[in-house]
């Protein structure tokens, strides 16, 4: 799904030549560096890099992985990606369960005035408070946000800023990529996606990897309009691919008016009463 090779060239063709003090004038018609400049400035041999590129060189050293990504101007995440992808070879992570612990569903349902679900590493929601069922319209359980966001169109009015929200969504399953790759359930996620989207096509051709750990969140929702809340993730230290997502509103904003607002009218709806914490079962 990810691999070393495709990595890099996407990343060597996005530095500036200049940027690492390389002239360029018009004649110069390679995006980026070239693979002799990425050599040298990372003090390895062009055919070493050039194997890297091919797919035919494995298990580069941590001192090349450094090297490399100082002169691509990785940030720490990307680090960590390219880390885990010059590694897939040597180890293969077997891609987790996704039975959500008894205890993590009553601390679930104990968060009552904020939208809050758990997430795995494919985005599938595996359970969901009785607000987040509100919020989406729907029961958590069968809801992946990926699929949600790029194939779902008639639900597209549910996120304002959709293409924010789509970079994010590509970039966290570039990131699972490369730590299950050997996942086939997210693998025909990705390819489900690809046939159905043509942006999910163009984003994952980038191969940008993205780590979301809290930020604003906004949602229009039908009944309450425009919710701007703020998203925090949890990692859940146990369950290695499991995060908790908690979506609240600041005090006193139009946004926790909005959810007391979806609260109460949910109160008389039978929909509003599904099982929200039933788990995906693998």
């Amino acid at each position: 799904m990810d691999d070393l090779a495709g990595f890099l060239r996407t990343r060597r063709s996005r530095v500036d030549p200049a940027a690492v003090g390389i002239p360029t004038d018009s004649r110069r018609r390679v995006e980026g560096l070239r693979r002799e400049e990425i050599a040298h400035l990372s003090g390895v041999s062009v055919d070493y890099y050039v194997r890297l590129e091919q797919g035919r060189a494995t298990q580069p050293s941590e001192q090349v992985l450094d090297a490399l990504a100082r002169v691509l101007g990785l940030d720490e995440i990307e680090r960590g990606h390219l880390s885990r992808l010059a590694r897939q070879r040597r180890r293969r992570a077997k891609a987790p369960g996704g039975r959500v612990r008894p205890e993590l569903l009553r601390v679930l349902d104990l968060v009552a005035d904020a939208p809050a679900l758990i997430m795995n590493h494919r985005l599938d929601v595996l359970a969901g408070n009785r607000l987040a069922g509100l919020l989406y319209g729907r029961p958590m359980p069968g809801l992946n946000t990926a699929r949600h966001l790029f194939l779902e169109e008639a639900e597209r009015g549910l996120y304002p800023e959709w293409e924010n929200c789509t970079l994010d969504a590509v970039g966290h399953l570039r990131l699972a990529a490369g730590k299950y790759p050997e996942d086939p359930r997210l693998a025909s996620l990705i390819g489900e996606l690809a046939m159905g989207s043509e942006r999910f096509r163009r984003l994952w051709a980038r191969a940008d990897v993205r780590a979301r750990t809290h930020g604003r969140k906004a949602y229009r929702h039908p009944l309450v309009g425009l919710l701007e809340l703020h998203q925090e993730n949890f990692a859940l230290t146990d369950e290695s691919s499991m995060e908790l997502l908690v979506l609240s509103a600041a005090p006193g904003s139009p946004a926790e008016d909005g959810l007391r607002l979806l609260t109460g009218l949910g109160m008389d709806s039978d929909d509003a009463h599904p099982t929200l914490n039933a788990q995906v079962r693998e």
